[in-house]
């Protein structure tokens, strides 16, 4: 034992020698835990909101629904509880408030319910540790029917609303306060209940109906679990019309943010790899001395691996605390980002399980296995002699370098096979082509040291002797290949780096150019108003008398389901007014006989438009036939195009105003108003202070909700803006943990440079001509790497909108090229490799010429 902690802190004052190494280690396990745990906390805060939603009603509860088609009313559910069957009616919508926020409202009916229905899968979910963190009664239901009724609604949106309550007490924000819809009602008293998802309230159905203006109408009959009685010929048991859940439409997003959180990961990770190869090169001869001295092999691998697990602990822990305050900094951006892509609501605090804890600290620590597995497998083959050994021949590095070619040559053709071949069957095709990335990008940074290598030593060749510029350059590239293997990792983690920020950059880019060209053609009219329903069709008489406004392009929306050829999926319907101000800009991606001006015809015919997302995921083409359920019974209609539908995961189906209103009983909606040409501004601020109050005819209605063109762009671009927000500060830092590896790598061979360095200064060169060269060594390896970057990140990019864009969100955008982002990527490579070898050239220029020649002397 005591041979063993002799030979561990003999090992461990290496580090004392040389304090560079030291932090090299822990810098890098500090950023790479700290990205990547950064990233799991936000996923881990999001998934728990998700587990929420999903759980808001319980799984096992089956839903029933008219074979005819028609709504359900509380007649039916009547007859069902006589004829023996345990169902429960459900009411689902949306309210809005009076601060101009919408909620989603649940009604339930409490006596019938079956037991767990609300939350109840979230109750289990959360047993066994983690506990409750709500404050109000997260029990009996019967609450909800006790005057005055209770609105039940998770803590995060209690929180988020304190501006909006109106408290009989005015004590704020509290259990008990109320809210006031946009009609000036007040809903029950707030508890809050910790197993709701943000932005969801809860209440008894019957008050739900009268908020919502439901009258006897319900939305489904929920079957309680295990019931074995027969249905009724006139019903049947129905697929979940909400679709899918949050996480499913969100997997696309996190599993992005898993990726960037992995390759920060392993960029840090080769910071340490770089690290322990140096110090186990400087501790060969301290290693031979200690197996001379008697320590056994099998000891002194073991205090090797007790080593790694000392620095991995110091730079991980402060890591993690590091992550969660990089978490708490993006999670309202990405909140909003989830809000705005998926509609679901993620809480605004961090909700961290025990298990990610765990779950960070071993994959952090399993890296540094990972990287320290080299250094351990080198110090258990060698033997005493071979130890002394620092520097490994010019006959190995060819051997290693053959390794990585025909490494890195299998990664690549793994990447082309699934990119060729169909994906196997049950294998998700995001997960295939998040690999087919991965695999380009392993074996494209396996091959940049042997492209570098070869062509160094090319360009070496290709120099005769002759000038004494000719033959300092000879000497510079020599030299360069001397540091090429310590410089490889540093320059693998900045070809990743650069080549990812090209990808991201290109996507986003071409998402933003597509994205606002989009909106320009879409948002077509100068003003939108949202009336409140029970003034739609007097606001829409006023409005159509109005010689002031051109078009009234009215909007409506409604929910039901694709039918019919072994189809049964959510579909979203959307309702328009095919005018020729719309539809002169409205884009089609493809008509019958690419003929748009028969496309808009037959849409006002009784066709209908599906959006990409929903032609992609069934196959259906302009021609195709398709079947819809409505209160009315099936609809058949007539695929008469396919239009761009950017940012929504959903299919959608696009009908007419009046065909919706007749079929599906759409509520009422909003008003597009495209003013006449020539509007004299008076006039037009006269509209503009009409339109904000009720009409007279109609003035125990609230107002209704006026949002100008300008507006939506500024709140469309906002929104873009902060979806993209994460994905670009992750790119970012992992470009500073790149620029971080190179600077580590170039201080801790500062001083054998410097050795070597020597002999020039007394030949006599000038420290300026070695500081230049020197200089010129790292930017043009830093620049070849640049420009090794410039088609991955394009390959990337490209793989970003064809491959995984259409994998996860069911649309594809235009490759859009950006030259000056390349040139940004090449100035970016040569700023961040001047900038990592600014200390080391201070250093020599500060070296006075004795110590020069005593670290020469040294080497």
């Amino acid at each position: 034992m005591a041979m063993a902690r002799t030979a561990l802190v003999t090992l461990l004052s290496h580090y004392r020698r040389h304090p560079g190494q030291l932090a090299m280690l822990l810098v890098g396990l500090w950023v790479a835990s700290a990205l990547w745990s950064g990233v799991q906390a936000i996923n881990a805060t999001a998934r728990d909101s998700y587990a929420r939603a999903e759980a808001l009603l319980s799984p096992s509860l089956q839903r029933l629904d008219r074979r005819d088609g028609l709504p359900l009313t509380h007649a039916d559910f009547t007859a069902l509880r006589r004829a023996g069957l345990p169902v429960s009616p459900l009411l689902e919508g949306e309210l809005a408030l009076k601060s101009g926020q919408r909620l989603e409202v649940l009604g339930i009916e409490p006596l019938s319910l079956p037991a767990g229905g609300v939350g109840g899968a979230a109750t289990e979910r959360r047993r066994g540790g983690e506990g409750s963190s709500g404050r109000g009664d997260d029990g009996d239901p019967m609450g909800l029917l006790e005057a005055p009724g209770q609105t039940r609604l998770a803590p995060e949106t209690l929180t988020a609303f304190e501006a909006s309550l109106a408290s009989p007490l005015g004590s704020g924000a509290s259990e008990g306060a109320r809210l006031l819809t946009d009609s000036g009602e007040r809903l029950p008293p707030l508890v809050t209940d910790a197993r709701l998802p943000p932005g969801t309230l809860v209440m008894d159905i019957a008050r739900a109906a009268d908020l919502l203006e439901r009258g006897a109408r319900i939305d489904a009959l929920l079957l309680a679990p295990g019931s074995q009685a027969p249905l009724p010929d006139a019903y049947r048991r129905a697929p979940d019309a909400r679709g899918l859940s949050p996480g499913q439409l969100s997997e696309s997003f996190h599993l992005n943010l898993t990726a960037l959180g992995l390759l920060a990961l392993g960029v840090g990770l080769l910071i340490v790899h770089a690290a322990l190869g140096l110090a186990l090169e400087q501790r060969l001869g301290l290693l031979r001395t200690l197996r001379a001295l008697g320590v056994p092999g099998r000891i002194l691998i073991g205090l090797l691996a007790v080593e790694l697990t000392l620095l991995g602990l110091a730079g991980t822990l402060p890591g993690l605390l590091a992550g969660l305050w990089l978490a708490r900094v993006l999670l309202p951006d990405v909140a909003a980002s989830l809000e705005a892509l998926f509609s679901a609501p993620v809480g605004a605090s961090l909700s961290l399980p025990w298990h990610f804890w765990a779950g960070s600290l071993a994959i952090t620590l399993g890296g540094l296995a990972t990287a320290g597995l080299g250094m351990l497998w080198r110090t258990a083959r060698l033997d005493i002699l071979a130890l002394g050994h620092a520097r490994p021949a010019r006959a190995d590095r060819r051997r290693q370098h053959r390794r990585q070619a025909g490494l890195a040559a299998l990664a690549l053709l793994a990447a082309l096979a699934l990119w060729a071949w169909p994906t196997p069957p049950g294998t998700p095709r995001l997960i295939a082509s998040f690999a087919m990335v991965a695999l380009a990008l392993a074996g494209s940074a396996l091959c940049l040291p042997v492209l570098l290598s070869a062509g160094l030593e090319g360009l070496k060749r290709s120099l005769t002797a002759g000038s004494p510029r000719l033959t300092l350059i000879r000497w510079a590239l020599a030299d360069l290949l001397l540091q090429l293997p310590r410089l490889k990792l540093a320059m693998m983690a900045l070809l990743l780096a650069l080549s990812t920020n090209l990808g991201v950059a290109g996507m986003v880019g071409g998402f933003r150019l597509t994205f606002l060209d989009w909106l320009d053609q879409r948002l077509v009219a100068d003003l939108y108003l949202r009336p409140p329903p029970a003034a739609h069709e007097a606001w829409r008489d006023w409005l159509e008398a109005r010689p002031d406004i051109a078009t009234l392009l009215e909007r409506r929306e409604a929910e039901t389901r694709l039918i019919g050829a072994g189809s049964d999926r959510p579909v979203a319907l959307q309702g328009i007014t095919p005018a020729p101000a719309l539809t002169d800009s409205w884009p089609l991606l493809a008509t019958l006989n690419d003929d748009r001006t028969a496309a808009w015809q037959a849409l006002g015919a009784g066709d209908a438009l599906i959006n990409e997302q929903l032609s992609i995921a069934t196959g259906l083409a302009p021609g195709a036939t398709l079947t819809l359920a409505s209160p009315t019974g099936p609809v058949t209609a007539r695929v008469a195009g396919i239009y761009p539908d950017y940012g929504n995961p959903r299919g959608e189906v696009t009908l007419t105003v009046k065909r919706l209103i007749a079929r599906f009983q759409a509520p009422p909606g909003s008003f597009g108003l495209v003013l006449a040409p020539g509007l004299a501004t008076a006039d037009e601020a006269r509209l503009r202070r009409a339109l904000a109050r009720p009409l007279p005819a109609a003035d125990e209605a609230p107002a209704p909700t006026l949002i100008d063109q300008r507006t939506l762009h500024r709140q469309a671009r906002r929104v873009f803006e902060r979806t993209f927000a994460v994905t670009r500060a992750l790119t970012a830092l992992t470009l500073g943990v790149a620029a971080l590896a190179l600077f580590t790598g170039l201080l801790a061979q500062s001083r054998e440079r410097r050795a070597r360095l020597a002999p020039l200064w007394a030949l006599g060169l000038t420290r300026t001509t070695l500081l230049g060269v020197t200089l010129a060594q790292l930017g043009g390896l830093a620049l070849a790497t640049a420009l090794l970057a410039l088609p991955l990140g394009l390959a990337l990019n490209w793989a970003l909108i064809a491959e995984i864009n259409v994998a996860a969100f069911g649309w594809r955008l235009p490759l859009h090229v950006f030259p000056t982002a390349w040139a940004e990527a090449l100035g970016l490579a040569l700023l961040v490799a001047l900038l990592a070898a600014a200390l080391p050239a201070w250093r020599l220029w500060r070296a006075p010429p004795r110590q020069l020649l005593e670290e020469f002397a040294a080497s």
